[in-house]
């Protein structure tokens, strides 16, 4: 029997494409034991491989599951799982329709509570070089967006309540992800324990990082591709939480860890991993186990 089929928790949650929670009865959860498994994806709302991607997120031996930019149809095959889920709005891309894609957040345990983060919209603010940059690359699936979220989802194993975000910074200049980073981070409850997942968007390759001036930055965030790195780990210290993954790689074409799952510092790593299969995405699945 798989993880996601003895997800029989007291309570299951169903809910509207903008993250609205429908509480529905179950059986009582299990408390937490042997560890808890935690994975977060970006999935690429384009992605060519979704039967693949269904039986991947499916068969995993999860306990939570972070996915971004979920496409539409997807979010319709998740929501057969037999776990809790929660979804909200990721973002809206402007193309020649206006094309949704969510954040999801699968459990094994029940989830008690959920709020939403709303991020500013930037391109009245772009300079020029950004607009130009984005005009030209449309064919490479650049394209406008608009009511960009974050969500967080109270999760509750045993008598602890877990206080889960998921998180998708924007693909900007440095100085606005972090701010994204610290805006989602206010609506963190210190009295829980905090796990933060998604796809961060942190440049930290000079082969990428010129897109950190072109995306609206200063010429000294292409140069000075470490700092971006170094100021986010210092503000996740600040946060009490640790990066298992710090080093690694999770998207090829970067060669930077754009995906994480922090942890609070007071729990012990059992196992942090890279999925080497990208499963038609553009970014690796991550995988982390604490105790």
């Amino acid at each position: 029997m798989s993880q996601h089929e003895r997800c029989n928790d007291s309570r299951k949650i169903s809910q509207d494409r903008h993250g609205k929670a429908i509480f529905k009865k179950q059986t009582e959860a299990v408390p937490i034991s042997n560890g808890m498994k935690i994975y977060s994806w970006n999935m690429l709302f384009r992605n060519k491989e979704l039967d693949r991607a269904f039986e991947f997120v499916r068969t995993a031996d999860f306990d939570i599951f972070c996915l971004q930019e979920v496409p539409a149809d997807f979010l319709t095959l998740l929501e057969t799982l037999p776990c809790h889920h929660v979804s909200t709005i990721d973002a809206e891309r402007i193309e020649r329709d206006t094309i949704p894609t969510y954040l999801v957040i699968l459990s094994r345990y029940p989830i008690t509570g959920q709020g939403v983060v709303h991020f500013p919209e930037y391109w009245p603010q772009w300079p020029w070089r950004t607009r130009l940059f984005m005009h030209l690359m449309r064919p490479l699936h650049f394209t406008k967006i608009k009511n960009r979220r974050g969500f967080f989802a109270d999760i509750t194993v045993g008598d602890t309540i877990f206080h889960v975000f998921n998180l998708h910074l924007i693909l900007a200049h440095p100085d606005l992800r972090l701010v994204e980073f610290e805006h989602a981070l206010v609506e963190r409850d210190r009295s829980r324990p905090g796990i933060v997942c998604g796809d961060f968007n942190i440049l930290e390759s000079p082969k990428i990082t010129l897109l950190n001036w072109l995306l609206g930055g200063r010429v000294s965030d292409t140069i000075l591709w470490m700092r971006e790195r170094t100021h986010i780990e210092k503000c996740f210290v600040s946060h009490e939480l640790k990066n298992p993954l710090r080093g690694k790689d999770t998207h090829p074409l970067s060669r930077s860890q754009l995906d994480h799952i922090l942890v609070p510092n007071s729990f012990s790593i059992k196992d942090a991993q890279v999925i080497p299969d990208r499963i038609g995405s553009d970014h690796h699945p991550i995988r982390v186990e604490i105790e």
